[in-house]
Parts: C-alpha cells; sequence; structure tokens
C-alpha cells in the first residue's frame, strides 16, 4: 500500500511567487548606481523611507545628486531624483556594523577609494551623518553606506 506523498511545492503550484523586498536602502541604491551608470538623467525609487531621505540628503549637500522630490502616493511614497553624472558608486553596508570613533578610520580605508572624496554615511544618536560630521560631534553609530 503505497501513501500519495504531497510536497509542500504542491500547495503553491498555482500561485505565482512573489519576490520579497529586503532592504528599502539597498534597492535605492542599488537602482541609483545602475541609472547612473546607463547616463541617466532622473530615476525613480519607490518605496520611500526616512532613512532613504536622510540617506539622499546627505548625497545632495556633498553634491552628488541633484534635486529629489518626493511623489506622495498613499502608499510608501515614491522619489524622483535628478542625477548629475557625478556618483561613481553608492552602496550600503549590511550588516549595520557598529562603528566607534576611532574605528571610523579603518572603514575609510577600507571602502573609499581615497581619502579626499567619498562618503561614509552612519547613523547616530545625534540622527544620520556623514563620517566627517560624526568625528566633528566626536562619535560613533551604525554604518548605513557609503558612495563616492
Amino acid at each position: 500500500p503505497s501513501i500519495p506523498r504531497t510536497s509542500a511545492l504542491a500547495f503553491n503550484c498555482n500561485r505565482p511567487v512573489k519576490m520579497v523586498r529586503m532592504s528599502v536602502l539597498a534597492d535605492c541604491l542599488k537602482t541609483i548606481s545602475n541609472a547612473e551608470k546607463r547616463g541617466r538623467r532622473q530615476v525613480l525609487i519607490r518605496p520611500s523611507s526616512k532613512v532613504v531621505i536622510k540617506f539622499l540628503q546627505c548625497m545632495q549637500q556633498h553634491g552628488y545628486i541633484g534635486e529629489f522630490e518626493i511623489v506622495d502616493d498613499h502608499r510608501a511614497n515614491k522619489i524622483v531624483i535628478e542625477l548629475t553624472g557625478r556618483l561613481n558608486k553608492c552602496g550600503v553596508i549590511s550588516p549595520r556594523f557598529d562603528v566607534s570613533q576611532d574605528e571610523i578610520e579603518k572603514w575609510i580605508v577600507n571602502l573609499l577609494p581615497s581619502r579626499q572624496f567619498g562618503h561614509l554615511i552612519l547613523s547616530t544618536t545625534y540622527g544620520i551623518m556623514t563620517h566627517e560630521e560624526a568625528r566633528r560631534k566626536k562619535t560613533g553609530g551604525k554604518i548605513l553606506g557609503f558612495f563616492y
């Protein structure tokens, strides 16, 4: 007497598999990076989050991206970013490692191409800021990402 075997796959075979978005920030930075490589003038980012907006503000202050506009769609909002063509690379650091004030230098050496340019973004108790600002305020935090 053979027992019919049912696999977990058999129950889900009629539904399409949906991708799960792991990190909104990683998605955003990868989209910007890809659009920049293609030579696009602007790029649409969705969904938006407070962390993404703060990260973009840091990039904007240092002139790596132009203006960006938040489009309210009654969901998780979209962002339209004007690209300037100055961005070479941007990325997220996952997991968000703890970085003390004296460890910042080690991360700069590992991630950035030169001391003259490029920025690390840290999430500190004083808010989200670049590594230079964190040094001035003599604070550490969790590392979010980098751009140059």
